[in-house]
């Protein structure tokens, strides 16, 4: 089972090519900062615009760096199915842990839709899925009810929730007939997340806070809840501020200041406004990350 803080990878771009150089770095910072497990190829790694040949590279160095320390949840999610099976196929070839499978976007499926989707990339494979559900992303919300049908898939085992939500997982939780893993996907409702239930978060923040991020989950596993509030405290305003333009433009310009990588994005996504920036700034610095 996954749990902790688990950041949704950066994908660092140098003249528009990925910078696996800075990649590699990326994730060395990331696991050494005590991470609990990583998600690379997802939306913070801006898997729209990957090819299909850096889509699978990017996984494949993440596996190869890691050595096996860490869990990696590899995105595999697309709006077509083939292209999903493809993608989580390879992921399980090379490795991965788990595969994490987005709601198909643009599309706007049904719920048989979705199940059969979901069910169709299951048969395909035998790397277990988490199933990620996220309505501002993808346009359609997986109902508790799909989940449940879902979840009696042997390989379909979580979930990571950007509803945003905080009753789903509890109402989900009393419908389950067997353990699945709860997952935020919501930074600045993490911890409250963990009290409804839920295991942990891919995090967009671990990217630039990870020891943080994860003391934040330990404290909270061990019980020490004035500590995870404190910690959670400490970083609301840096999980609002990632946000305040399209991630991930916020986050990579946080990651350029601490020296990971430059803050390159691929369009659609622009440089942020210089008015962001200074506030990216002002946050690492009460955070004392710069």
């Amino acid at each position: 089972m996954f749990y902790g803080s688990i950041p949704a990878v950066i994908t660092p771009f140098s003249n528009n090519e990925v910078d696996y150089n800075s990649f590699e770095k990326v994730i060395s910072f990331l696991i050494e900062k005590g991470s609990n497990g990583l998600v690379p190829c997802g939306t913070t790694g801006e898997s729209p615009t990957l090819s299909h040949t850096e889509h699978k590279k990017i996984i494949e160095e993440t596996i190869r760096i890691n050595d096996k320390r860490i869990p990696i949840i590899a995105g595999t999610g697309s709006n077509n199915t083939a292209e999903a099976i493809d993608f989580t196929t390879h992921a399980e070839k090379v490795g991965a842990s788990a595969a994490l499978v987005v709601t198909p976007y643009y599309n706007k499926p049904t719920q048989s839709g979705l199940y059969n989707h979901f069910k169709t990339i299951a048969d395909s494979v035998k790397i277990p899925i988490i199933i990620y559900n996220i309505p501002g992303r993808s346009v359609v919300d997986m109902t508790i009810d799909t989940m449940v049908k879902l979840s009696k898939k042997e390989n379909i085992l979580g979930v990571k929730d950007a509803t945003n939500d905080l009753f789903r997982p509890l109402l989900t939780q009393t419908m389950m007939k067997k353990n699945f893993c709860y997952l935020s996907g919501e930074d600045g409702t993490a911890l409250a997340y963990l009290a409804q239930g839920g295991q942990g978060c891919i995090s967009v923040t671990a990217n630039v806070a990870p020891y943080l991020c994860s003391q934040m989950h330990q404290a909270w596993r061990e019980k020490d809840i004035e500590k995870s509030q404190y910690i959670n405290l400490k970083l609301a305003k840096l999980h609002e501020t990632l946000f305040i333009e399209s991630s991930p433009g916020p986050v990579k310009f946080a990651a350029s200041l601490i020296g990971l990588c430059n803050s390159e994005t691929r369009l659609p996504l622009v440089d942020i406004q210089e008015s962001t920036k200074v506030k990216i700034k002002e946050c690492l610095n009460e955070l004392e990350l710069i």
